[in-house]
């Protein structure tokens, strides 16, 4: 056999190795198949019993704390909501008990986790975490072949966060601009990241308490979400708009503004995870978010006061 046909047959099985006959394209993970009919009733109680835990029932009870906030005389304006605060007078009371409320918010996150768990890697797969899998089409349940998607054999979770660094820009910035109108036009509290004793560990707990957010809600409301919506039929668009008012409906307790700039983020995240089928740029743009809030909430108190009056 000359160079050339040599060069042609190594050429074959390149393209063979990165795309085996048979085998799709590597696809989002969560575009599974439909459930059949008689495991559809069982998910639909998987779904409420999860959402019960945890955003359907904080959905609920911010909205019966939005209606105390109209009930109220002092306009919403000029009412405020704050989002971390002491739980404790004395400090290492405090700090235990913020400790224990990160990991209780975890364990919503633990279930879907446990719930969506694969035998073969990714094991997070269908909560969009790990190396892309190339998909066998027609057998069940598919087959990975990560190290041939991921082009390098491992998880890109480098580009993926950077990713999630282009999105928090996108998002925060208007997402401030927005914070500002709404207020001044009157249909949004005062929203107080932070009423935090100032302690040796308060910025850690911050920090923890912004991953905590970030993992819970990218994983439930958008990932498990989407997993389960489009295992039960549900369109495209319709996850996305469930999944944004969802996210909206338990920050109406800052306000109608924080209810709708948390639909539009949700509509903005749901459509990046449904094009490109990841958890991880989602969960690095909230934590950054909610890291510049909680954190940056005492400077930027100090350095620009009437915005925060």
């Amino acid at each position: 056999m000359g160079v050339s046909g040599a060069e042609s047959k190594v050429t074959s099985q390149s393209k063979q190795l990165r795309h085996p006959p048979g085998y799709a394209e590597p696809v989002t993970e969560h575009r599974r198949d439909l459930a059949p009919p008689e495991l559809r009733p069982r998910l639909r109680w998987e779904l409420a019993i999860v959402l019960a835990l945890s955003f359907g029932y904080a959905g609920a009870r911010a909205i019966i704390t939005i209606l105390e906030r109209l009930a109220q005389d002092t306009a919403l304006a000029n009412q405020t909501a704050t989002i971390n605060r002491p739980m404790s007078g004395q400090q290492y009371f405090d700090l235990a008990y913020q400790l224990l409320g990160i990991v209780g918010g975890l364990a919503p996150v633990a279930l879907v986790a446990f719930l969506l768990w694969r035998e073969h890697k990714p094991h997070l797969g269908d909560l969009g975490l790990g190396a892309r899998p190339l998909t066998l089409t027609g057998a069940p349940g598919g087959m990975s072949f990560t190290q041939l998607a991921s082009g390098r054999g491992g998880w890109p979770w480098l580009r993926e966060s950077g990713n999630g660094f282009l999105l928090a820009a996108v998002i925060g910035i208007p997402g401030l601009a927005f914070y500002l109108f709404a207020k001044w036009i009157g249909i949004n509290t005062t929203v107080v990241p932070t009423t935090l004793d100032a302690f040796w560990w308060t910025v850690p707990v911050l920090i923890l308490n912004a991953a905590r957010a970030a993992l819970s809600e990218e994983l439930i409301v958008v990932a498990y979400l989407f997993d389960r919506l489009k295992r039960l039929g549900v369109s495209v668009w319709a996850t996305i708009i469930a999944s944004a008012l969802l996210r909206g409906s338990y920050h109406l307790y800052q306000g109608f503004g924080g209810f709708i700039g948390n639909v539009v983020m949700g509509l903005v995240f749901g459509w990046v995870y449904q094009r490109w089928g990841r958890s991880l740029p989602l969960i690095v743009a909230h934590l950054l978010l909610d890291i510049v809030s909680f954190v940056g909430y005492p400077l930027a108190l100090a350095l620009w006061p009437a915005l925060f009056g």
